[in-house]
């Protein structure tokens, strides 16, 4: 509609191919649990997912033609959608994505990336990175603050109960004994580089200019005859 609000992203394409990227990018995503992307395309991959999580937790012979029409290799992802997603996310009321903004692909490629990932799953980012904050803060002796304790509560709260703060601190540990610093890097020592080779200072101009001046200022024995 001209002059209208835009419902989706267009994404450069026509509606065909738009929907196949978009069927492409859902299928990589329930097979792998998380593709890296773009930022459009991992937006509006997120908003097909969400839909197509909500059919598995229907689970009924409507929601299962429905995402046979979604996913490219329905036989080998239908198992795992009504199954193992469904079972993970029954107590989740919504939410079952999630976009994360990363670097630029390449210095030639600036556009805006991201990593689109299924929640409380074996390759959750927010996972590991809160298990990494709470290692450094217990290394370093200190409490940890409100925002750490806050995504704590988040990416415990529908794993399981007792069994998934054990996950947890087993996490944790795991990180503690790698000892990452602030920046998330291993601060255990460098190698030794070995030692540079020694290198003659080169001449001055005035120097080089002198021994010219005196290599031609003298006469050779033959000159003087």
């Amino acid at each position: 509609m001209a002059g209208g609000l835009v419902k989706y992203r267009h994404l450069s394409r026509d509606s065909a191919h738009r929907q196949a990227l978009l069927r492409n990018l859902v299928t990589a995503l329930v097979k792998h649990e998380s593709v890296h992307t773009t930022w459009p395309k991992a937006k509006e991959t997120q908003r097909l997912a969400e839909k197509l999580i909500t059919l598995a937790k229907r689970n009924n012979e409507t929601s299962r033609r429905k995402a046979t029409g979604i996913l490219y290799t329905p036989h080998d992802l239908l198992p795992k959608l009504f199954g193992e997603l469904r079972r993970r996310y029954a107590d989740r009321p919504g939410g079952y994505t999630r976009v994360l903004r990363t670097e630029p692909k390449s210095t030639y490629d600036q556009g805006a990336s991201a990593v689109l990932q299924l929640v409380d799953g074996p390759k959750d980012l927010r996972y590991a990175m809160t298990a990494a904050a709470v290692a450094r803060d217990r290394r370093l002796g200190r409490p940890s603050n409100e925002l750490t304790l806050l995504n704590r509560d988040k990416v415990l709260r529908y794993r399981g109960g007792k069994a998934a703060e054990d996950a947890f601190e087993g996490m944790v540990e795991r990180m503690a004994a790698m000892r990452l610093d602030r920046r998330g890097g291993v601060d255990a020592p460098l190698p030794k580089q070995p030692a540079a080779r020694a290198r003659v200072a080169p001449r001055s101009a005035a120097t080089a200019a002198a021994g010219l001046r005196k290599k031609y200022d003298t006469k050779s024995p033959s000159a003087s005859r």
